[in-house]
């Protein structure tokens, strides 16, 4: 990437369902930051277009913070929303107009002046790469972004928007976890190591199926975390993370937990150092098979 974001990143798609006070929320941030989680991730959409709102107040409550995170936010979906009474159909946006409005929203939501990461949030089969890059070139000179990327995109949709712009995309982020492979198979990863980009990940726990779903390809994955678990001293979510933070392409995990306890038990996966055979029995296990 072309600046720096933490390894392990804290999302706030869930920042309105916490429900919690300003001091809580201040208390989660700055503890955040001493344990190093200095990158926080964001959409305009999340929380029915509150939770940037939520996280612009405690940059108003202390805004001294501002110059020790980094703010990623992403923009292009239009949900029905009684914000914005004119959306009659759930859509795709990426045309100059909606990105720079966008931004100014988030902007205005975040209480700053600046955006360190702006994604495009889902892939537009309507996209006009030409007049989305013309954003991007306006926002970059404006400083009001300072670097962009994307986020579910495939390598073919990455490289088209990329092939536009006169600077990197700096990340896609996408889904990964140790129920999730897809991005393997679909050559994502592949494609992103090749560019040095390095993915940002949602979802690394599988919204928590690791913990409690039951089909048989949870049940053997979980076996083998529980295994290494016990081997490590951990918890399994610790391996998981492990698991996606062992790959070359150096994956850059969100956590989408209110919790500082949960944010200090994903960050031992850190610490944790997975031999090729342990990373692949875990992939063995998520697959069903052994390789080929």
């Amino acid at each position: 990437m072309s600046f720096s974001l933490s390894r392990i990143t804290l999302g706030f798609w869930r920042a309105r369902e916490w429900n919690y006070t300003i001091q809580q929320l201040n208390t989660l941030v700055s503890q955040s930051i001493e344990l190093g989680v200095t990158s926080f991730d964001h959409a305009d959409i999340y929380g029915n277009y509150e939770c940037e709102t939520i996280f612009g107040n405690i940059l108003k409550d202390n805004p001294s913070i501002r110059k020790q995170i980094q703010i990623i936010t992403k923009c292009g979906i239009k949900l029905l929303s009684p914000q914005f009474p004119e959306t009659q159909t759930k859509h795709y946006d990426t045309g100059k107009e909606h990105i720079i409005k966008s931004v100014n929203n988030s902007l205005k939501n975040l209480n700053t002046d600046y955006i360190d990461l702006l994604l495009i949030h889902r892939p537009d089969p309507f996209m006009n790469a030409d007049v989305t890059a013309q954003a991007f070139f306006e926002l970059k000179k404006s400083g009001k972004v300072l670097n962009f990327g994307v986020s579910n995109f495939l390598p073919h949709q990455f490289s088209m928007l990329q092939s536009r712009l006169d600077f990197p995309l700096s990340t896609n982020q996408i889904e990964v976890s140790v129920l999730c492979t897809e991005h393997f198979d679909n050559g994502n990863v592949d494609y992103l190591q090749e560019k040095r980009v390095a993915p940002m990940v949602w979802s690394p726990f599988a919204g928590g199926r690791i913990f409690w779903e039951n089909s048989d390809q949870a049940i053997r994955v979980r076996n083998v975390l529980n295994e290494f678990a016990v081997k490590y001293q951990t918890g399994i979510d610790a391996i998981a993370n492990a698991w996606l933070l062992a790959h070359p392409v150096n994956f850059i995990v969100v956590l989408g937990t209110g919790k500082i306890e949960r944010i200090k038990s994903a960050l031992k996966g850190m610490e944790i150092k997975l031999t090729r055979e342990e990373w692949f029995k875990i992939w063995i296990a998520s697959k069903g098979n052994e390789v080929p």
